[in-house]
């Protein structure tokens, strides 16, 4: 039987095995609060960064990037400000967006500066 949530993280730890190779500091995985969840957040440098990994088995759904539509991008910056409060951080400390998709064959594709804060409470 298919099971998605298992799958998926197998490709968040992937994801967060190529995270610390490249010199981040995984800070929490799978941050999850009323509002939604956040699968990855870590540090690089100065910056908080808040990950989405997707995972896709082939194109036709289309590519794991393009599953990050505006309602994800709204959901996940709304919960980063909880997740900045929460944690002490304030909303004055550098953050970024990226996004992980993840293949088939494991090829990782890290889309830095994915998108832009867009939710409603910063």
């Amino acid at each position: 039987m298919y099971n998605s949530r298992k799958i998926g993280s197998e490709y968040e730890a992937a994801a967060v095995s190529y995270l610390i190779e490249n010199g981040y500091t995984i800070l929490d995985r799978n941050y999850r609060v009323n509002k939604g969840e956040i699968d990855i957040i870590a540090k690089d440098g100065a910056y908080i960064v808040f990950i989405e990994v997707k995972y896709r088995g082939s194109s036709i759904k289309g590519y794991g990037e393009e599953a990050v539509d505006i309602r994800k991008q709204r959901q996940i910056s709304d919960v980063s400000i909880f997740y900045l409060n929460n944690k002490g951080f304030g909303v004055n400390v550098p953050i970024r967006y990226d996004v992980i998709a993840v293949s088939k064959n494991s090829k990782i594709n890290h889309i830095k500066n994915a998108f832009s804060y867009c939710g409603r409470y910063r």
